[in-house]
């Protein structure tokens, strides 16, 4: 039987969720699935838009920007619930901006003229929202006195913490993963405010897999936490459950673009 190949477009610190969900999925459906965790996203991308990876953990702007420009022939599978109360037991997510701890910001405002830094330009949660809070409040990129673009969350945190850089809007899941791996950083960053909440990152499925696969793949992630391995795998991760979702679901991560395409960092 063919593999099943699956990526994740995530940061690096999701990828043991990743690879649990992957192998467990392997177990339920009986079916031989491998993880394509190639070491740069980009590469990652690659596999899935030439159809080598079936199966993809997406940002939800790069999802949108895909199934509007028909880059890729996709459909949605489900998204992460995550486990904890700020999620309200929804498939939604946010953007922390974060400051080393002893630092004088306070609130989003006092970054005005401060450091700043995003992950790529293909994450909502570190640019594309970044965008749009900056065209709510009528700024520009010249908001921030410098502004780069660090290649991911996790080096954007390292770059705060050696105090090359004063803040960065960084994924939640993100920073709680590594707020749970690394527990001192607790007492050597806050968050000021929370941007958001944002449709979670989807998981995704090439239309080129069979109508019958796809859709017990979807139902297998929606029982997961019915089943005591899977909901054992769910905590693993900091997830509740897997939610279905619907294109629709992503429409303020394509209007929160549309808003923000006036703002250049």
């Amino acid at each position: 039987m063919k593999p099943l190949v699956l990526t994740s477009l995530q940061a690096a610190n999701a990828d043991p969720s990743i690879r649990a969900i992957a192998d467990y999925l392997a177990r339920t459906l009986d079916l031989p699935v491998t993880f394509a965790d190639a070491p740069r996203w980009q590469d990652r991308e690659v596999l899935f838009d030439r159809g080598e990876a079936q199966m993809a953990w997406l940002c939800g702007l790069v999802y949108v920007e895909k199934r509007d420009s028909h880059a890729a022939p996709i459909e949605l599978l489900a998204a992460p619930v995550m486990d904890a109360p700020h999620y309200e037991g929804r498939p939604v997510y946010f953007s922390d901006v974060v400051v080393r701890a002893e630092s004088p910001f306070h609130a989003f405002a006092d970054l005005r003229g401060a450091r700043w830094a995003y992950n790529n330009t293909g994450s909502h949660s570190g640019y594309n929202i970044t965008r749009y809070h900056l065209a709510t409040l009528g700024a520009n990129g010249d908001f921030f006195g410098r502004v780069l673009e660090s290649g991911s969350h996790q080096r954007s945190l390292a770059l705060i913490l050696a105090g090359e850089i004063d803040a960065s809007a960084i994924d939640s899941t993100v920073l709680e993963t590594e707020l749970r791996l690394r527990p001192e950083l607790a007492g050597q960053i806050r968050s000021i405010e929370r941007l958001g909440p944002s449709p979670i990152p989807p998981w995704v499925l090439r239309q080129e897999v069979s109508p019958t696969l796809a859709a017990e793949i979807r139902h297998c992630l929606v029982e997961m936490r019915n089943d005591p391995a899977g909901a054992a795998l769910l905590a693993q991760a900091q997830m509740l459950r897997f939610a279905p979702v619907t294109d629709s679901d992503y429409d303020p991560i394509r209007r929160m673009a549309a808003l923000g395409e006036r703002v250049f960092l």
